[in-house]
């Protein structure tokens, strides 16, 4: 089935906490993880991947914590998760090119529209709508 990896749900939950901070303030890890229950070591890493996307803006120190560093208006659902996990896709054939049953395949086609459908919708949908 269909659904989003729990690294996604952490990676969302941290943009909407960092998104619902009053002027821009700095939030630390283990703020979020303890108001969420999120394992503070996952959340860590999640975050770092964040900032390596340039999504979070990493501040070190005794004070440090995290920031949104772009506005989440700008970036779709698809970029996002093609960002933190790779390609979505329904199916490994719709990802990779190479598929041994190439030739006896039946279900390629509908399934590539239906993928092409969901894509469609994560496109139109941003951060900022899940984060809001």
């Amino acid at each position: 089935m269909l659904k989003l990896t729990r690294k996604t749900e952490y990676a969302l939950m941290a943009l909407r906490h960092l998104q619902l901070t009053v002027n821009d303030e700095l939030t630390n890890a283990r703020v979020i993880a303890e108001e969420y229950h999120i394992p503070l070591p996952l959340l860590a890493k999640i975050l770092q991947e964040l900032a390596k996307m340039k999504i979070v803006h990493p501040v070190q120190g005794p004070h440090g914590g995290y920031k949104l560093a772009v506005n989440l208006s700008d970036i779709s659902m698809t970029d996002f998760i093609e960002m933190l996990e790779g390609p979505m896709g329904m199916v490994d054939c719709l990802i990779e090119s190479h598929c041994d049953l190439i030739n006896s395949c039946t279900i390629k086609m509908p399934i590539r529209r239906i993928n092409d459908n969901i894509r469609g919708l994560f496109d139109k949908i941003t951060l900022y709508d899940i984060t809001i």
